[in-house]
């Protein structure tokens, strides 16, 4: 039996920092060097300050119609790696954070430890 995902204040808090790096320019940017990650990380840019959590996991979620289980890869030209991120079956804990930018637009984030998306591993 898989353990639960628990909500973790240690990676909100990390969240919510880079949120807040992202205020001024609304740039989806990861806050880790390419490559270098050291925790699981989703970003969300919505137009508008209405956009939500939910809504932000559910367009991850909805990669889920471009994942292929069997070859363990995308649809060609398409994204899913957020939705393995969130499904990942060593993923422990996560944290997330929303911010209003400056243009108005909101950026959201979310981190998972221990991190996901290895390659050549499934997520589950």
């Amino acid at each position: 039996m898989e353990l639960p995902l628990t909500w973790d204040s240690n990676l909100e808090n990390y969240a919510k920092w880079w949120a807040s790096q992202r205020r001024e320019d609304c740039r989806l940017r990861h806050s880790f060097p390419e490559g270098d990650f050291k925790l699981g990380e989703n970003i969300y840019w919505g137009s508008g300050n209405t956009w939500t959590p939910t809504e932000a996991v559910n367009a991850w979620a909805d990669e889920q119609k471009y994942y292929d289980y069997a070859s363990n890869s995308c649809v060609e030209g398409q994204l899913c790696g957020h939705y393995t991120q969130i499904v990942w079956k060593s993923t422990r804990r996560v944290g997330c954070a929303r911010v209003i930018c400056d243009s108005g637009d909101v950026f959201m984030t979310c981190n998972y430890d221990p991190p996901g998306n290895y390659i050549g591993e499934k997520p589950y």
